[in-house]
């Protein structure tokens, strides 16, 4: 399993974009625990699982072998995370402090961001 180098330069951009996200997980958990939907288990097992699953996707993109399974695996993530998207809707608390413009705005970024994942395959 080698090193594409031959991929795009914005695929790169997105793997990097993944890798950064899920290494954030664990520098700052608080902030990922704090916008967890109460009706969902295992909080700090979720936010853990979730870094993991971005770090792990990013590096698959970089390879030819993994790269579509990868995309898949990253718009089936994005598919799940929406689910903390309206949940951080649902009230002041939920919102974390964001304004609810900006929460809004991130539910279209989502399907925006599966949509450029899609394009790669």
């Amino acid at each position: 399993m080698n090193f594409n180098l031959n991929f795009p330069w914005h695929l790169y951009l997105m793997a990097a974009m993944y890798i950064v996200a899920g290494v954030m997980h664990f520098i700052k958990p608080k902030a990922y625990l704090r916008i967890m939907p109460q009706y969902l288990p295992s909080h700090k097992f979720l936010v853990t699982l979730s870094g993991i699953t971005e770090i792990v996707l990013g590096i698959g993109l970089c390879f030819s072998v993994t790269k579509d399974i990868a995309i898949y695996g990253i718009i089936l993530m994005l598919s799940v995370f929406l689910l903390v998207h309206f949940y951080m809707l649902s009230g002041e608390k939920a919102s974390a402090g964001i304004p609810k413009w900006i929460l809004i705005l991130r539910i279209p970024l989502q399907f925006g961001l599966m949509y450029w994942a899609y394009w790669y395959l």
